[in-house]
């Protein structure tokens, strides 16, 4: 069997002190996260930063910074994750806009809320996120680009 990473995006969107996540249903428990999914095919990190955030919370973003990349494998089902981390301002939420059949709802919270609720975080890259993004740890997103093949 051949083993491969899931390639991911996550955004930390901030305003006002606090920040963007997701009330999401897996396995039976409501766990918190922020706006985050998997690459589709053919698509760009950003063009998948840009959908999971406006999917999961309604929210259009405009993308600022790249916070950098994380590689995690989850104790619970095994899967190894590569994700790429942005920051983003929120622009505006279009509430017509459906949100993912798993998303209970999005809300903003306080860092000191989300760490008091580690135990519900999907994923400890959560706080990991956070807290670069508190320390400034915020890059250029010209570091990441997405070259094409010459036709």
């Amino acid at each position: 069997m051949n083993w491969y990473p899931h390639v991911t995006v996550a955004t930390t969107v901030e305003r006002n002190g606090l920040f963007l996540m997701v009330e999401e249903r897996k396995n039976g428990k409501l766990l918190l996260n922020q706006p985050a999914g998997h690459l589709e095919k053919n698509e760009t990190l950003f063009e998948a930063a840009l959908r999971e955030t406006r999917e999961e919370t309604q929210w259009q973003v405009r993308l600022t910074g790249l916070l950098g990349n994380a590689l995690f494998t989850s104790p619970v089902n095994g899967v190894t994750y590569y994700r790429t981390s942005f920051v983003a301002e929120a622009l505006e939420q279009d509430l017509s806009q459906p949100l993912d059949s798993d998303i209970e709802r999005a809300i903003w919270l306080s860092a000191e809320e989300i760490q008091d609720n580690k135990a519900r975080l999907r994923s400890p890259m959560i706080i990991h996120d956070i807290a670069r993004y508190q320390q400034k740890q915020i890059y250029p997103l010209e570091l990441v680009s997405h070259p094409r093949a010459e036709a």
